[in-house]
């Protein structure tokens, strides 16, 4: 089974001591489709977060009375068990905790809210100092509604921290559902006011909440003067409403993991929606992580960028920047229905502003609020430096070339003066550069393992024998029944060898660094050095009986390459600047030196403009089976 290849021919691109040096440059692509980025959009209403491993946490305070108290929980508290997150903490007056949990759906259903209690099996339990076998519930969920026993005299101020996760409940059209909302935790609106934009639930039939401890909830009376309190929960039944409205405006995200740009990720959009009759502002602010509650450590914030308008003249987007705890940006939303009720934000990382240790965490809150006072959405973001360890892939372009043109001094006849051992008489020498008429693109191939880059003629990628995907020097240690999946990258401008062993590249690959290395070819090298015929009898750099070898400079030369890659840094605009982690750019060098007669030399220099951008993060580079 062949390898698949694509080979790209590139020319020739300049010509010394009337021998054409050519260099081709090919590369191959692994062809495949290329997956969505994004599953499908999901709809996160009223708090739209949630956390990975190391991201981001946040601390609900939620007041506890005397007696029994409904609660709502926004974050996920489960890394704890409730034996050690309540139970190990002496001064907590908590002695019982019941989760409803309903086993028509996923809604929380009841029929009626008295003595919720004796409900049996669907309820979970968890009670203070009980041993395993007497609690059904270890842990505290997130996005659910819980009933709270205190044993104190006053009020108890419970702190609970947490990884915010968004809702993932829906409403019972025929039942009560003890749900919770995500409200300002300073002066919440009233539920008269918060479900006025919502026609079909301006009369709700029923609303009850435990005011008094008492284990039997009360109905609420007056919707005007009972508040959406934050991490309260109620009984509400809707009665034949299949309820979608949960606040004023909707932050629709394309997952529900929130905002991660992990390592390599540089944008994300979300979307904004108005879902009342009236104009509406919608304010987004970027607040610092709480710390995590194991080592104590809060993360530093991510420097975001959200995208503006496109500029017309040079095609990239302006944008603006979010870096401190507070920064905010506003977006107004028409009335829904209308055009502009829903807005797209284009939020992006600044990757050149990362300029931590590879893996190094960023995390924040980026917070929605509305014009009304109504909600607040709360959407994680984090992302992490990137490693520079792996395969990267691009090419340079030289456009300019050094020139090496001689002057001659000339008598009053314009004629060549002719010194006295016969020379012309050389007035200097021009060896600035000069553009050309059409660039000339040479592949690049390096690889990174974390610490050092090397240089490659060429490379395989694909399947190991019985293991994984590998990044190779040679096609022997590809697995040959899945050779038609592997592909190999080649850039036929540099020297080939046998057995393809790399070139150290000096430097540091990373933002703002500098990488040079020295390629040396023999003037004898019949397989790569381009003055070479091996079957011409005056470029086969033999004697004219085809048995001795000529001298260097005869009818062939030396070749050395100094190669220097120095990033430059992106532009200010926001596409250059949240993919400055992936991709690198700037000023490609190359002095050719050629070896001649006697030791002289004579030396070319090329410039361009190079890109190269990371293809694998694999961070071995594979040498033998």
């Amino acid at each position: 089974m062949m390898l698949k290849f694509l080979s790209i021919g590139f020319g020739s691109f300049m010509c010394a001591f009337d021998s054409t040096y050519g260099f081709l440059a090919t590369l191959l692509l692994a062809a495949g489709k290329r997956g969505c980025r994004w599953g499908r959009f999901v709809l996160i209403v009223l708090v739209g977060f949630c956390f990975s491993s190391q991201a981001q946490w946040m601390t609900q305070s939620i007041v506890v009375k005397p007696g029994w108290t409904a609660v709502y929980l926004h974050v996920d508290a489960s890394s704890q068990s409730l034996d050690r997150l309540v139970g190990g903490d002496p001064d907590n007056p908590i002695s019982e905790i019941w989760q409803w949990k309903s086993s028509v759906s996923s809604a929380q259903y009841i029929t009626s809210p008295q003595s919720p209690l004796n409900g049996g099996s669907q309820w979970l339990v968890w009670v203070r100092h009980s041993n395993a076998t007497s609690s059904s519930l270890g842990a505290l969920s997130p996005n659910a509604a819980y009933l709270v026993h205190s044993t104190a005299t006053a009020d108890y101020t419970w702190s609970v921290k947490g990884k915010p996760a968004p809702p993932s409940y829906m409403w019972d059209i025929s039942g009560l559902n003890l749900i919770g909302f995500s409200t300002p935790a300073n002066n919440p609106p009233r539920f008269q006011d918060y479900l006025a934009p919502a026609q079909s639930l301006a009369g709700i039939t029923e609303l009850y909440q435990y005011p008094d401890g008492s284990k039997d909830p009360k109905l609420v009376l007056s919707q005007y003067a009972t508040r959406v309190a934050n991490g309260q929960a109620f009984w509400v039944r809707a009665a034949n409403v299949n309820n979608t409205y949960f606040g004023p405006f909707q932050v629709i995200l394309p997952n529900t993991t929130g905002i991660d740009f992990g390592d390599s990720s540089s944008q994300f959009s979300l979307y904004l929606r108005n879902a009342t009759v009236n104009s509406l502002t919608v304010t987004g602010k970027l607040l610092r992580s709480g710390s995590d509650p194991l080592s104590g450590q809060t993360p530093s914030l991510p420097p975001l960028l959200v995208r503006q308008a496109l500029n017309a003249t040079n095609l990239t987007y302006a944008c603006d920047a979010l870096t401190s705890d507070g920064d905010s940006l506003h977006w107004d939303l028409a009335p829904a229905g209308q055009p502009g009720s829903t807005r797209a934000v284009v939020i992006g990382v600044n990757r050149y502003a990362l300029t931590n240790e590879p893996g190094a965490l960023h995390a924040g809150i980026l917070q929605f609020t509305d014009s009304l006072g109504f909600s607040e959405v709360n959407v994680p973001v984090s992302a992490q430096s990137a490693s520079t360890a792996g395969l990267w892939v691009g090419g340079a372009n030289v456009t300019q070339v050094g020139n090496y043109l001689t002057s001659y001094q000339t008598d009053a006849n314009s004629n060549p003066v002719v010194s006295s051992n016969g020379s012309y008489v050389v007035t200097g020498i021009d060896t600035n550069m000069g553009s050309v008429p059409s660039s000339f693109p040479l592949r690049l191939i390096i690889h990174n393992n974390g610490s050092h880059s090397v240089l490659l003629q060429r490379v395989y990628y694909g399947l190991r024998q019985d293991t994984n995907v590998v990044v190779a020097t040679t096609e022997s240690v590809l697995d040959t029944a899945h050779l038609d999946t592997a592909r190999r990258i080649t850039a036929n401008h540099l020297p080939w060898s046998a057995d393809n062993v790399p070139w150290p590249l000096d430097g540091q690959l990373a933002l703002g660094g500098v990488l040079s290395a020295d390629l040396t070819t023999g003037y004898d090298d019949q397989a790569v050095n381009p003055f070479l015929h091996t079957y011409h009898p005056d470029h086969d750099n033999l004697d004219a009986a085809f048995k001795t070898q000529l001298f260097q400079g005869m009818e062939s030369y030396s070749i050395r390459r100094t190669i220097t890659l120095a990033h430059s840094p992106p532009g200010s605009d926001f596409t250059s600047l949240t993919t400055a982690g992936s991709t690198l750019s700037g000023r490609y060098s190359e002095v050719i030196t050629l070896g001649g007669l006697g030791g002289a030399t004579r030396v070319f220099n090329v410039s361009g403009l190079f890109t190269i951008s990371r293809i694998s993060p694999i961070a071995t580079l594979t040498t033998t089976r």
